[in-house]
């Protein structure tokens, strides 16, 4: 691949509860690093008659990250899990061989107020030893994350290792994830602080990087070492994140994620059978789609 990268584009998708952008997979280039699915949810507002409300779904073989920026969700999992994820909190979902989930609107935001709600949802590829590992989950606070300013542009470090630095969060593979603000134009310098594969997803402003000028709702794709610099417009708030490939093929259906499509099958047909870890106390039950 020459140093010009892959621009990848938001598109809508209806989840049922409303739209969101789409980012990965995409027909070209079906994961970034060990990342193999970005759903961008809002901005959008919500309120009397329209809340969140994805009922009790089952996932193999990945971990998800839900990474807000306005309004809340309360997540609820077959672990016994109950967490509220606020703007700048980590969820950290590790489904392994099996979780069901619910992602909901608390209860406090259904008051007949409205608010927006601003965030990705996104899900990473196991390694394949850890596929079938026992399901966990993890939360961290906003102010347990690694922040730090630098030439006048905000960090904050989601996930894995970059610039020195290291998430609490408990990944699973060499990967990153960054939140960038810039307050003024300014140049940053990425060599030597990331490695494997790159995806700069540009959240509001603009970059400039080579020859692409990567504008809002976008993803540019390239390897690490074909981007020693990125520009950054006043006011840019874009995502960094990507890392090392894993080596086996991904396949990916409706909620699953495995390197094995058998495994795929069976996961479909346990999900029909409702042979999966079901959540205590929860009636509400999505279908496996076209069954």
């Amino acid at each position: 691949m020459s140093n010009r990268g892959l621009i990848i584009p938001e598109r809508s998708r209806d989840i049922g509860d409303f739209i969101v952008g789409r980012l990965l997979p995409f027909r070209k280039k079906r994961m970034i690093g060990p990342f193999i699915f970005i759903d961008h949810m809002g901005p959008e507002i919500l309120g009397p008659g329209k809340y969140m409300d994805i009922g009790q779904h089952p996932h193999i073989g990945l971990s998800t990250l839900t990474y807000l920026f306005e309004g809340e969700i309360e997540h609820r999992d077959s672990l016994g899990t109950r967490q509220r994820v606020r703007p700048g909190d980590v969820n950290w979902m590790t489904a392994g061989k099996g979780i069901t989930h619910t992602e909901r609107t608390p209860e406090g935001f259904r008051d007949g107020r409205t608010f927006r709600m601003h965030g990705y949802q996104i899900w990473v590829a196991l390694p394949r030893e850890k596929e079938e590992m026992q399901p966990q989950f993890f939360h961290a606070e906003a102010s347990e994350l690694p922040q730090w300013v630098e030439n006048g542009v905000s960090f904050t470090l989601v996930a894995g290792k970059a610039f020195g630095k290291v998430s609490p969060v408990p990944v699973y593979s060499e990967l990153y994830m960054l939140e960038l603000k810039s307050r003024e134009a300014t140049s940053l310098n990425i060599a030597g602080q990331l490695t494997g594969e790159l995806g700069i997803l540009v959240v509001d402003g603009k970059v400039t990087t080579g020859e692409e000028e990567l504008e809002e709702g976008s993803i540019l794709y390239s390897k690490v070492q074909d981007r020693c610099s990125l520009v950054l417009e006043k006011d840019s708030h874009i995502l960094i994140f990507g890392g090392e490939p894993l080596p086996e093929h991904r396949h990916i259906a409706w909620n699953f994620v495995s390197s094995d499509p058998d495994r795929i099958d069976r996961a479909k047909q346990d999900w029909i059978d409702k042979d999966f870890p079901m959540m205590e106390g929860e009636d509400s039950y999505i279908p496996l789609p076209g069954s």
